[in-house]
């Protein structure tokens, strides 16, 4: 199964790590050194060109590793979404 983040992106269902809310979890140092070095590498995308309320962390199978995805849908919306597949907590 596939998650729609938003403007014709899909991933893997299987492959997400986890689905979080970009305001309060960008709050943390940690995080946002995280997401700057992703950045820096090239491994982050933006589903819209819309201010970004949620990003996915996920599992690049192709190029073999962890890519951040950024979408303009909702954290609780996403889990949602992916809650109606039965196999994600």
């Amino acid at each position: 199964m596939y998650l729609h983040v938003g403007n014709e992106l899909n991933i893997r269902a299987s492959d997400i790590v986890g689905i979080f809310d970009a305001d309060s979890a960008t709050v943390s140092a940690v995080t946002k050194k995280y997401l700057s070095a992703q950045n820096a590498k090239g491994c982050v995308q933006f589903a819209s060109n819309e201010l970004p309320k949620s990003f996915i962390l996920y599992r690049n199978r192709k190029k073999n590793q962890y890519e951040i995805c950024f979408s303009q849908l909702s954290s609780s919306a996403l889990l949602g979404r992916v809650g109606s597949f039965g196999n994600f907590s």
